[in-house]
């Protein structure tokens, strides 16, 4: 089984959907982990909503800082922010290091239904990425 860690800088809401549907769609075959460079200490309650409505449950997900794992090897270290990326430009016992920038959802403006739309949008974008990634079989 391979092993993926998905960093952001809080761990509350994009590396913890990653985390949660990179488990569902690895099929087995990738073990996923989230962490963050400064952690909420918290799981966005929008994103855990946002997984639920597709059938995964990350409501007892915790936001860990990325010093849990630095001694545990990683085939892949896959940033989702800038802030993480600055924070983490090389990732000890790592196979590849890649940069998937998105929108953070935590910073959306509006209504309560404005926000959580914009949960699903990031959702389904990192779903997409994901996908690719695994379809291309890298």
């Amino acid at each position: 089984m391979k092993n993926v860690l998905i960093l952001c800088t809080g761990n509350s809401c994009r590396s913890q959907m990653a985390e949660g549907l990179w488990n569902s769609l690895g099929q087995g075959q990738w073990q996923a982990f989230s962490a963050g460079s400064k952690p909420a200490g918290y799981v966005h309650h929008l994103a855990v909503q946002a997984m639920a409505e597709i059938g995964l449950d990350i409501g007892k997900n915790e936001s860990k800082s990325l010093n849990v794992y630095l001694t545990k090897p990683f085939d892949l270290v896959v940033t989702v922010c800038g802030n993480a990326d600055d924070a983490c430009p090389v990732f000890p016992g790592t196979g590849k290091k890649v940069h998937w920038p998105f929108f953070d959802p935590a910073h959306a403006p509006g209504t309560d239904d404005e926000k959580f739309a914009v949960f699903r949008r990031v959702r389904d974008e990192i779903k997409a990425r994901i996908q690719l990634f695994l379809d291309k079989g890298e």
